[in-house]
C-alpha cells in the first residue's frame, strides 16, 4: 500500500492506494503516528484503495479515536463502503462516497 500525505493548514489528507490488509495496514499506523499534534482534521482519501481487511478497518478506528472523531473518509468504492456500512462505521465516521 502506498500513502501520500498532503497538509493543508490544520488539515491533513492521506491518499491511500492499493491493498490495506494485514501486511500493509501497519503503513497507515506509521503515518498516523507521524501526524503532527497541530492536525485538527484528518481525511483519508480512498479513491485508489482496492481492498480493506479487518486489520485495515481497525486502523481506521484507531485514526478516528486518535483524532477524537475529526476524521472524514472520502472517495470510497462501493465495495469498501458496503463493508464499512455492514459493521456500522458509517454511523460513527463521516464517510463520503
Amino acid at each position: 500500500m502506498n500513502i501520500e500525505k498532503k497538509e493543508e493548514g490544520s488539515k491533513t489528507v492521506l491518499y491511500l492506494e492499493g491493498w490495506m490488509d494485514t501486511e500493509n495496514a501497519p503503513a497507515l499506523a506509521q503515518a498516523l503516528n507521524e501526524l503532527d499534534d497541530s492536525v485538527e482534521q484528518l481525511v483519508l482519501d480512498m479513491e485508489k484503495l482496492e481492498y480493506i481487511s479487518s486489520t485495515g478497518i481497525r486502523q481506521i478506528i484507531v485514526a478516528y479515536k486518535q483524532m477524537n472523531g475529526a476524521l472524514t473518509v472520502i472517495n470510497v468504492s462501493s465495495e469498501i463502503l458496503s463493508v464499512l456500512k455492514m459493521i456500522g462505521l458509517d454511523k460513527k465516521i463521516n464517510i463520503k462516497e
